[in-house]
């Protein structure tokens, strides 16, 4: 058993916000999760390139955009929303926006968007 608390974490600054990681690929789970911060600004391009990825909003508002259609959803309090590879997209936060990502695979815990957006494969 494993217990771990956000506020002892250390941050990864990403483009657009922080990201707390207390569940990555160490803890043999087959998924991390994340508490990803946003504040206020954006968009910000971002694509998963190698990774799924489900959000769970659990504070403030934002949009996101389908690069592929155009679409924008406003994403708020308890919306989830998921990414799949191919699923390049904008997230402007309207207000300061906390999320709760879930990666598959995990994330090792150091990766941070390079200038396409993308988490490289480590």
């Amino acid at each position: 058993m494993k217990v771990k608390r956000i506020n002892q974490l250390e941050g990864v600054e990403f483009t657009g916000g922080v990201s707390f990681r207390p569940v990555l690929e160490k803890d043999n789970m087959g998924f991390s999760i994340c508490k990803t911060v946003v504040p206020k600004g954006g968009p910000y391009k971002w694509h998963y390139a190698n990774h799924l990825e489900a959000c769970y909003c659990i504070k403030g508002c934002g949009f996101l955009t389908d690069l592929k259609n155009g679409i924008q959803h406003i994403i708020t309090k308890d919306v989830v929303y998921l990414l799949d590879e191919n699923d390049e997209h904008t997230f402007e936060a309207i207000e300061d926006t906390i999320l709760i990502s879930i990666f598959n695979p995990p994330l090792i815990g150091t990766e941070s968007h390079n200038k396409k957006g993308v988490y490289e494969k480590i």
